[in-house]
């Protein structure tokens, strides 16, 4: 099915992951099953960010949380055109980032590489002292 038949919430939940073709959510399970930890984290960061960013969309028409002169929180403008859209598009980020962060084989691997990299650190620590 062309991404043009589908209307904008639809393509949303294509690109990000809500249904089983989503390809941010597809390419992290490409690399759990690659055994790629920093690949997930990748895909899980894309995740959050893109909730972050549509969020913000959502809040401040045009995205521009602050004045650009004065550095000043602007006001927020539920109302404005596509507010409704990108809070969706938020929600729908923010649904596939907590499956990536609940995903067991995720958890495992992030468990796994910090306790690796707190070993890497002792050791440079201790080549250091050399």
């Amino acid at each position: 099915m062309s991404s043009h038949t589908l209307s904008k919430p639809q393509q949303m939940n294509y690109r990000i992951g809500r249904g089983e073709q989503g390809q941010i959510y597809a390419k992290f399970e490409d690399y759990d099953r690659d055994g790629d930890f920093v690949g997930m984290d990748m895909c899980r960061k894309f995740l959050q960010m893109g909730m972050t960013r549509a969020k913000r969309y959502a809040n401040h028409k045009g995205g521009r949380k602050y004045d650009r002169d004065t550095g000043e929180e602007l006001e927020k403008s539920a109302e404005h055109k596509d507010a409704k859209e990108k809070l969706e598009a938020a929600l729908i980020f923010r649904e596939v980032w907590e499956r990536a962060r609940a995903f067991e084989g995720y958890r495992e691997k992030k468990e796994k590489f910090l306790a690796e990299q707190k070993e890497w650190v002792k050791q440079e620590k201790r080549k250091a002292k050399k």
